[in-house]
Protein backbone atom coordinates (compact mmCIF):
# COMPACT_ATOMS: atom_id res chain seq x y z
CA UNK A 1 0.00 0.00 0.00
CA UNK A 2 1.64 3.41 -0.75
CA UNK A 3 2.34 6.48 1.62
CA UNK A 4 -0.87 8.57 0.47
CA UNK A 5 -3.09 5.41 1.49
CA UNK A 6 -1.56 5.06 4.93
CA UNK A 7 -2.03 9.08 5.24
CA UNK A 8 -5.78 9.34 3.66
CA UNK A 9 -7.02 6.73 6.08
CA UNK A 10 -5.29 8.17 9.01
CA UNK A 11 -7.54 11.38 7.59
CA UNK A 12 -10.47 9.94 7.47
CA UNK A 13 -10.49 8.40 11.33
CA UNK A 14 -9.22 11.84 12.06
CA UNK A 15 -12.20 13.59 10.68
CA UNK A 16 -14.18 10.44 11.96
CA UNK A 17 -13.34 11.28 15.63
CA UNK A 18 -12.92 14.89 15.14
CA UNK A 19 -16.71 14.90 14.15
CA UNK A 20 -17.31 12.51 16.99
CA UNK A 21 -16.10 15.36 19.53
CA UNK A 22 -17.24 18.07 18.02
CA UNK A 23 -20.64 16.63 17.60
CA UNK A 24 -22.40 17.05 21.17
CA UNK A 25 -20.06 20.50 21.71
CA UNK A 26 -22.13 21.80 18.57
CA UNK A 27 -25.15 23.52 19.91
CA UNK A 28 -26.40 25.13 17.03
CA UNK A 29 -28.55 22.99 14.37
CA UNK A 30 -26.96 24.22 11.34
CA UNK A 31 -23.03 24.79 10.69
CA UNK A 32 -21.20 27.59 9.04
CA UNK A 33 -19.80 25.83 5.50
CA UNK A 34 -17.82 28.94 3.70
CA UNK A 35 -16.95 32.24 4.98
CA UNK A 36 -16.98 35.55 3.35
CA UNK A 37 -13.62 37.77 3.12
CA UNK A 38 -15.72 39.87 6.09
CA UNK A 39 -15.18 36.83 8.26
CA UNK A 40 -19.47 36.14 8.10
CA UNK A 41 -21.01 32.75 7.00
CA UNK A 42 -21.71 32.69 3.89
CA UNK A 43 -23.76 29.86 3.68
CA UNK A 44 -24.40 26.91 6.25
CA UNK A 45 -25.54 23.53 6.26
CA UNK A 46 -27.46 21.12 8.77
CA UNK A 47 -25.48 19.91 11.25
CA UNK A 48 -25.28 16.41 10.77
CA UNK A 49 -24.58 17.14 6.59
CA UNK A 50 -21.22 19.61 8.35
CA UNK A 51 -20.00 16.97 10.64
CA UNK A 52 -20.44 13.96 8.08
CA UNK A 53 -20.52 15.64 4.69
CA UNK A 54 -16.96 16.45 4.10
CA UNK A 55 -16.18 12.33 5.48
CA UNK A 56 -18.26 10.90 2.73
CA UNK A 57 -16.57 13.50 0.13
CA UNK A 58 -13.76 12.43 0.71
CA UNK A 59 -14.54 9.14 0.64
CA UNK A 60 -16.24 9.06 -2.37
CA UNK A 61 -13.28 10.89 -4.21
CA UNK A 62 -10.74 8.69 -2.96
CA UNK A 63 -13.23 5.63 -4.95
CA UNK A 64 -13.33 7.47 -7.59
CA UNK A 65 -9.67 8.04 -7.87
CA UNK A 66 -8.98 4.40 -7.57
CA UNK A 67 -11.19 3.60 -10.14
CA UNK A 68 -9.94 5.33 -12.95
CA UNK A 69 -6.71 4.32 -11.45
CA UNK A 70 -7.72 1.15 -12.06
CA UNK A 71 -9.26 1.16 -15.14
CA UNK A 72 -8.10 3.96 -17.14
CA UNK A 73 -4.50 3.90 -15.71
CA UNK A 74 -3.40 5.63 -18.52
CA UNK A 75 -5.00 8.63 -18.29
CA UNK A 76 -3.97 8.94 -14.54
CA UNK A 77 -1.16 10.89 -13.27
CA UNK A 78 0.50 11.41 -10.12
CA UNK A 79 -2.12 9.78 -7.90
CA UNK A 80 -0.07 9.30 -5.09
CA UNK A 81 0.69 12.99 -4.67
CA UNK A 82 -2.99 14.04 -5.30
CA UNK A 83 -4.42 11.50 -3.01
CA UNK A 84 -1.70 13.08 -0.55
CA UNK A 85 -2.66 16.90 -0.52
CA UNK A 86 -6.17 15.88 -0.77
CA UNK A 87 -6.01 14.05 2.25
CA UNK A 88 -3.90 16.47 4.40
CA UNK A 89 -6.29 19.58 2.54
CA UNK A 90 -9.85 18.24 3.46
CA UNK A 91 -8.56 17.02 7.04
CA UNK A 92 -7.22 20.76 7.74
CA UNK A 93 -10.70 22.51 6.63
CA UNK A 94 -12.84 19.78 8.32
CA UNK A 95 -11.07 20.50 11.54
CA UNK A 96 -11.44 24.29 10.83
CA UNK A 97 -14.93 24.15 9.95
CA UNK A 98 -15.94 21.99 13.32
CA UNK A 99 -13.73 23.75 15.68
CA UNK A 100 -14.77 27.05 14.65
CA UNK A 101 -18.88 25.69 14.42
CA UNK A 102 -18.07 24.57 18.27
CA UNK A 103 -16.56 27.92 19.35
CA UNK A 104 -19.50 30.12 17.81
CA UNK A 105 -22.17 27.82 19.34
Amino acid sequence: MPVSDYVFWTAVVLMATASLYFGPRIRSNRVAMQWGLDGKPTWSAPKALGLWGLVAFALAVRWLIWALATYAPDRVHGADVAVLLFSVIVTAAHLFTLRTAARNG
